[in-house]
C-alpha cells in the first residue's frame, strides 16, 4: 500500500467513509506484544495508523474496532454467543487451495518414524487453539486414541498432550509447562516468540528443537523441501508437495471477522478490494510474517450474508472441536438425542415421542424435541449441536451433506427388508401424475400449472426439474409454468401463486408457500392435494402417493377420490400416459429412499438411540402407546408413513454413495442453476474443505 492509492481512497469516500478506512484498517494482528490493551501502530511508507487491540484479539461488540483476520479454531471462538461474530471475507490461495489450505505434519527426512508412532517425540506447534498446529492434529490424535484423555473434568486435553509428546512448543500454552519446553521466547501466542506460527513452528523443526512441525502446506520454503517430509495417516511418508494426497485435513481458509451487519461488512470488502493489490499480503520489511494476512493469500472472497462461523467452518471440523471439548458422551445410553421437527403438526408427534420416551428407571428421557420453520432451519441447528438429528428426502441429504452431516440411517418400505441385510439400497419412484380427463402429457407441459412437494425435495422439484433444465437449459422454473406451489420458493413469486398457506383464516396467509406442514400443499400429500383441489394440472410426487389417497384412504378431503380419475406422464414417453400402477414403466426417476442425519461425531450415539426406540414403538410393536412410523393430523409427520423400520447405513459410506451415481448427476446438473440452492447450502458450499466426499 503506498500513501497515494490510501489518499486516493480517503479523498474519494468522503470524510464518513474515511472513518470507516481507518477503522477497517484496525484488523488487529498480535504482533510483538502480548494483546493487551494497548496501541500499536502499522507502519504503511511512513503512515501510522494506531489502533487499539483487546485483550485475545477479539473485536469489541460496542464498535470500538471492526474486524480482525482469524484462524478457523479462533473463528469458533468468535461465533459464541458471548461474541457473536460472524466471518464476512475468506482468504483466497489460488489454485489447488482456494479457500482451504491443508494441515500437514511436517518431518525431516531420514528420521524414520510414522504418524502412528509419534508418542514420545518432540513437537513443535503453531499456537494453542490454532487449526494446523494445535486443533487439527491434537484432535485427530484424540479420535484415532492415540492420546488417552477421559475429558476436562478430570483434566486439560493440555495435559494428555503432555503425556504424549515429550516436550513441544505449543505458544499460548502455560510458561513453565512442558508444552513450553521447546520455545525460543516466552512462549506467547505472538511474535514475541521466535518459534510462533507456521513459519515459527517450521523454524523449531529446522533447528532441531523439535522433532515434527504441525503447519499448512504451504510453510516450508521451496529450497528447503528437499530436506522434508510429510506423514501421512495411513504411516506413509510422501514429498511435501503431496499434500493433497497425504495431510491431516483440508480445513476452511483464515478469514475476516466482524459484527453481524451486512452493510458494514459490504463497506469494509468495498474498501479492501483495491488494496489487494497494493502489498495488503506482504510483510516485507517487517519482523515476522503472516501479518494480517497470511503472505500466501492471492485475493480475498467476499461470504455469503448468511455465512456465520459454524457454516463457514463446517460438521466435520466441528467435530474436531468438540473432540478437543470433550462435547460428545462415551456412554451413548445416558444421554437423549434432539429431534428437529418441522412446523406444528410435527413439532405435536415429536412431543408425543419424547413423552413416551421416558426411561421408567431413570426417569429420563431418551427423545428430546427441537423444532424449526424449515428443514434447513434444522439442519443448521444440527450443525450448531442444538439438535442432532432429523429424517429428510434425498435432495435435503445432498444438502445436508454438503453442509458436512452424515447420513446414519435410513427407512425401509418393506418388511422383508427389515428382516435382512442383503436387500438392495432403498428407493422409491418420482413421477408425474396428471387427471385423466386432462389429456396432458410430458411434450405438452410448458404453460401449465405446477404442483410440488418443496423447493429442493427430491421428488417434487429436484428430478423434474433436473430433467426440464436438461431439456431447456432454463434455469427460471416460474417461466416454464404459468403458476405453481413450490413450497420454500419466494412467497411473492409464481412458484408461490397456487399455494393457500395453513387455510386457517388467522396466519393462513402467513403459512402460505411455507416449506413446512403449516402450508397444506406441502409435502408429498400436500402437492398430490393442490392437484385435486388446488388448480394444478401436474403434481410431482413419489409412486405410492395415488393409492394412498384413493378408494377410501387417506385423509378427508381424499374420501372420494378413484385411482382411474389420475394418469402418470413421464419424458421416456412424451405423448403418452398410463395408469397409476404403472410407475415401473413411466416415472421421472428411481431414486434413494429418506434418511436420518446428524453430525459425524454424534452418529453412533444416534443410532443407538433409534434402534433402541424402533424396538418400542416400530412396526414390530403394535401394540406400543406410541407409533414413529405413523401420523395423526398429517402425513409423513418425523418419518414417511410407508416407513417399516430404520436400518444403519455404514459409516464409511458418504453422502454421495449412498445417493447414488444416477441421482448425483441430476443434482449436480440442477446446481448449475444457482436458484436451486438454499442461502444455506451456498452458505457451506462456498469452499469445498468441508464436504464428504
Amino acid at each position: 500500500m503506498n500513501i497515494i492509492l490510501l489518499s486516493t481512497i480517503l479523498g474519494f469516500l468522503g470524510t464518513y467513509e474515511s472513518c470507516i478506512v481507518c477503522r477497517v484498517l484496525r484488523m488487529i494482528v498480535i504482533q510483538y506484544e502480548s494483546a493487551m490493551c494497548r496501541f500499536c501502530s502499522i507502519n504503511m511508507n511512513n503512515i501510522s495508523i494506531y489502533a487499539q487491540i483487546f485483550t485475545n484479539c477479539v473485536i469489541d461488540q460496542d464498535g470500538e474496532a471492526d474486524a480482525i483476520t482469524l484462524d478457523g479454531g479462533d473463528i469458533y471462538q468468535a461465533g459464541l454467543i458471548n461474541y457473536d461474530l460472524h466471518p464476512i471475507i475468506a482468504e483466497d490461495y489460488g489454485q489447488d487451495s482456494d479457500t482451504c489450505y491443508y494441515a500437514v505434519a511436517v518431518v525431516k527426512k531420514g528420521t524414520e518414524f510414522k504418524f502412528s508412532e509419534l508418542k514420545g517425540k518432540k513437537s513443535c506447534h503453531t499456537g494453542l487453539g490454532k487449526s494446523a498446529g494445535w486443533n487439527i492434529p491434537i484432535g485427530t490424535l484424540l479420535s484415532r486414541s492415540r492420546i488417552e484423555w477421559t475429558g476436562p473434568e478430570s483434566s486439560p486435553v493440555e495435559e494428555a498432550v503432555m503425556g504424549y509428546f515429550s516436550a513441544s512448543c505449543v505458544p499460548g500454552a502455560i510458561k513453565g509447562s512442558k508444552l513450553c519446553q521447546l520455545c525460543k521466547g516466552d512462549c506467547s501466542r505472538s511474535h514475541k516468540e521466535p518459534y510462533y506460527d507456521y513459519d515459527g513452528a517450521f523454524q523449531c523443526l529446522k533447528d532441531g528443537a523439535g522433532e515434527v512441525a504441525f503447519v499448512k502446506h504451504l510453510t516450508v520454503p521451496a529450497v528447503d523441501k528437499a530436506s522434508y517430509e510429510l506423514l501421512c495417516l495411513d504411516d506413509t511418508r510422501k514429498s511435501i508437495d503431496s499434500y493433497k494426497t497425504c495431510h491431516l485435513a483440508r480445513v476452511p481458509a483464515h478469514a475476516v471477522v466482524s459484527r453481524k451487519d451486512p452493510d458494514l461488512a459490504a463497506r469494509i470488502f468495498e474498501l479492501l478490494k483495491p488494496l489487494q493489490d497494493a502489498g495488503l499480503f506482504s510483510s516485507e520489511g517487517y519482523p515476522a510474517k503472516n501479518l494480517i494476512f497470511k503472505d500466501s493469500t492471492k485475493k480475498l472472497v467476499q461470504l455469503p450474508a448468511t455465512t456465520d462461523s459454524f457454516l463457514y467452518l463446517g460438521a466435520q471440523y466441528m467435530a474436531i472441536i468438540r473432540s478437543l471439548k470433550k462435547e460428545t458422551s462415551t456412554d451413548s445410553a445416558s444421554r437423549a438425542i434432539k429431534w428437529c421437527a418441522v412446523g406444528h403438526a410435527e413439532t405435536q408427534k415429536c412431543d408425543a415421542w419424547s413423552i413416551n420416551s421416558m426411561d421408567e428407571t431413570t426417569g429420563s428421557v431418551r427423545v428430546e424435541c427441537q423444532n424449526g420453520k424449515t428443514v434447513d432451519e434444522c439442519l443448521s441447528k444440527i450443525m450448531r449441536k442444538e439438535a442432532d438429528a432429523m429424517a429428510i428426502d434425498g435432495g435435503q441429504v445432498y444438502s445436508a451433506g454438503r453442509c458436512g452431516l452424515v447420513p446414519a440411517m435410513v427407512e425401509k418400505y418393506t418388511s422383508k427388508c427389515c428382516e435382512s441385510d442383503a436387500c438392495p439400497d432403498p428407493s422409491y419412484y418420482a413421477v408425474a401424475v396428471v387427471r385423466a380427463d386432462s389429456k396432458l402429457t410430458w411434450s405438452s407441459l410448458r404453460g401449465k400449472k405446477s404442483c410440488h412437494t418443496g423447493l429442493g425435495r427430491t421428488a417434487g422439484w429436484n428430478v423434474p426439474m433436473g430433467l426440464l433444465h436438461k431439456d431447456t437449459g432454463e434455469c427460471d422454473f416460474s417461466k416454464f409454468f404459468s403458476q405453481s406451489c413450490a413450497p420454500g420458493a419466494d412467497p411473492k413469486s409464481k412458484l408461490c401463486a397456487l399455494c393457500v398457506g395453513s387455510g386457517k383464516g388467522v396466519g393462513s396467509e402467513e403459512a402460505k408457500c411455507k416449506a413446512s406442514t403449516e402450508e397444506l400443499y406441502y409435502g408429498y400429500s400436500g402437492a398430490f392435494r393442490c392437484l385435486v383441489e388446488g388448480g394444478g394440472d401436474v403434481a410431482f410426487i413419489k409412486h405410492t402417493i395415488v393409492e394412498e389417497h384413493t378408494g377410501g384412504k387417506g385423509p378427508a378431503w381424499a374420501k372420494s377420490l378413484k385411482k382411474s380419475d389420475y394418469r402418470l406422464i413421464c419424458p421416456g414417453h412424451p405423448t403418452e400416459s398410463f395408469e397409476v400402477s404403472q410407475f415401473a414403466k413411466c416415472h421421472l426417476a428411481k431414486v434413494p429412499a429418506h434418511a436420518v442425519v446428524t453430525r459425524p461425531e454424534s452418529r453412533a450415539e444416534v443410532v443407538t438411540v433409534l434402534k433402541e426406540q424402533q424396538a418400542k414403538f416400530g412396526t414390530l410393536t403394535p401394540n406400543a402407546p406410541f407409533k414413529m412410523f405413523e401420523s395423526e393430523g398429517g402425513k409423513d409427520l418425523l418419518f414417511k408413513d410407508s416407513t417399516k423400520c430404520l436400518k444403519e447405513i455404514s459409516d464409511t459410506k458418504s453422502y454421495r454413495e449412498f445417493l447414488g451415481a444416477a441421482y448425483l448427476s441430476t443434482m449436480d446438473t440442477l446446481r448449475q442453476c444457482d436458484s436451486s440452492m438454499s442461502d444455506l447450502e451456498k452458505a457451506c458450499t462456498f469452499h469445498t474443505c468441508q464436504q464428504s466426499v
